[in-house]
């Protein structure tokens, strides 16, 4: 794992939530202020003694989602890995596509059978069997 200096430091704790916590978005955003991959932010983060949470995709976290979209469904399952399992940046990209939304995504994945795979910060492999703790 790279260690940051005081500059990357300072760019990651100020985009630290009031619980101290770093949020599933703002953790891709410090990826790139800081000239890190994303994948390495679970590293980081825990060798700082900082959990990343509320996950886009409702994997970890207390984010509140609405209901699932049955077209975003549909999109999902065509990139099904195995018993309704998809990547979450899979899932990334199909919310850029028209009409549909990150928020849109999560709310689909919550609301359905579907489990995410292969954090993109590195804070799961496969939600199912390795669970994050959100404490």
């Amino acid at each position: 794992m790279k260690k940051l200096d005081n500059t990357q430091l300072d760019l990651l704790m100020t985009n630290l939530d009031e619980d101290g916590k770093l949020s599933c978005l703002k953790a891709f955003k410090v990826a790139r202020l800081i000239g890190v991959k994303p994948k390495e932010m679970d590293a980081i983060t825990k060798s700082l003694n900082i959990k990343i949470t509320n996950c886009e995709l409702g994997v970890f976290g207390k984010l509140k989602f609405s209901d699932m979209d049955d077209k975003i469904y549909n999109k999902l399952s065509e990139n099904f890995n195995q018993d309704s399992k998809v990547e979450c940046q899979v899932a990334w990209y199909t919310a850029r596509d028209k009409g549909s939304s990150l928020k849109k995504v999560g709310s689909t994945i919550n609301n359905s059978d579907i489990k995410v795979t292969h954090c993109q910060l590195g804070c799961f492999y496969d939600e199912e069997f390795e669970k994050y703790d959100d404490a």
